[in-house]
Parts: structure tokens; sequence; C-alpha cells
């Protein structure tokens, strides 16, 4: 993966953590802002499993000298999608946990 695509992956992670510190730690009612998180990181979740499906699926129609790299690409990204669907999981089940307290 180049290092641009491996640096704006890792701004909009911090980015979405940042986030998500500042949600946890806001004003509102803990159990509001935990299901208005629960309920965006669904979403998200949905989002980028949608775009990873895109991504292996459009593999199929690139030429061939582009299509072995496009697909180590592809795959690069399709495991960082699949690990950050893992954490936005985790997240969502440990808000989750903690709106039945």
């Amino acid at each position: 993966m180049s290092k641009k695509t491996t640096t704006l992956l890792a701004f909009v992670s911090g980015a979405a953590v940042g986030a998500v510190a500042g949600l946890l730690f806001a004003p509102e009612k803990g159990r509001e802002t935990r299901s208005w998180l629960s309920y965006r990181l669904e979403k998200y979740r949905d989002t980028l499993s949608d775009l990873a499906e895109q991504l292996v699926a459009s593999r199929d129609n690139m030429p061939s000298t582009a299509k072995s790299e496009g697909q180590r690409v592809i795959q690069d990204a399709k495991d960082k999608a699949d690990k950050l669907l893992g954490d936005v999981d985790l997240l969502i089940n440990e808000i989750n946990s903690r709106r039945e307290l």
C-alpha cells in the first residue's frame, strides 16, 4: 500500500478514535451518547463493509498487469477494513454493555 494511503488511513483512524473519545466525554447524558454512538458505529460498519465488497468486486475488471498489483492492494485494504470492522464491533459491544448499566 502506498505511503499516501497508509497515512490517510492512519489519519482517518486517529480522527475516528478522537471523535469517539470526545463523544464519550461529552456533556450529554451517557446513555444518550452511547446510544447515538452505537447507532453511528453500526452505520459506519455497514458502509465500510460495503466498500470492502466493492473493492473486491472491482478487482475483476482490471487489466492483467495492474490486476496482480491491484489485488494485493485490495487484499491489504480488505484486511485493514476487516480489522476496523472488528474494532467497531468491540466498541459497539462495550457501549451496549455499558448502556445496560
